[in-house]
């Protein structure tokens, strides 16, 4: 009678996790090119948009990839988050430099993104809370928003692009600060119900 065998584990070096190390080597380059003529509305700065648009758009190819043909690994579980963290983080650090967009908006996202990814690695020692859909919607809206902020439109449409601007980024801030504290309060009805009770 056969015996049934084990699957074989991945690769840590397979195509995921390969598209997720460029996005991370992309995003100084995205960084360098946001500012390296101050912002100015030239070929530079539409290039570097570019550029992020399509480096997180691949956020959503390395996850399909790996998941269906079996490449999901503990590196890539690892990369990924970080990856989006640093690309999102250069976009942002480089608007608020330019003076395009506030600090305080800035420091919010980041503090949030950066805490929950940190606390989330800790959690790993014990159990994993998946994404929400609301956490899903947040990186949606987030890449959008910093999309537009970084595409400068308003050279083809006027200056009215910019309220549409305002409005995707506070979306996006919104739905930033309402998952993270989703994330802990659900973490916190986890730990709760992870306790054993009392005989």
């Amino acid at each position: 009678m056969a015996t049934p065998t084990t699957p074989a584990t991945p690769s840590n070096w397979n195509l995921p996790n390969f598209i997720t190390i460029v996005r991370i080597l992309l995003a100084p380059v995205f960084f360098w090119m946001l500012l390296a003529d101050n912002g100015a509305d030239e070929a530079l700065r539409w290039w570097a948009a570019v550029l992020f648009i399509v480096a997180i758009a691949t956020d959503g190819v390395d996850g399909a990839i790996a998941r269906r043909y079996n490449l999901v690994t503990d590196l890539g579980k690892l990369l990924d988050p970080i990856a989006d963290k640093i690309l999102t983080g250069a976009a942002l650090l480089g608007l608020s430099i330019l003076g395009e967009l506030p600090w305080w908006v800035t420091i919010v996202i980041l503090a949030r993104e950066i805490g929950i990814t940190v606390f989330r690695f800790v959690m790993l020692r014990d159990r994993v809370i998946p994404a929400s859909r609301g956490g899903k919607l947040k990186t949606l809206a987030q890449s959008v928003a910093i999309s537009l902020a970084l595409l400068p439109l308003w050279l083809v449409f006027g200056d009215w692009i910019n309220w549409v601007n305002t409005i995707t980024m506070t979306v996006a801030l919104v739905l930033t600060v309402y998952t993270g504290i989703e994330y802990l309060v659900a973490a916190r009805r986890e730990n709760q119900h992870a306790k054993p009770t009392k005989s």
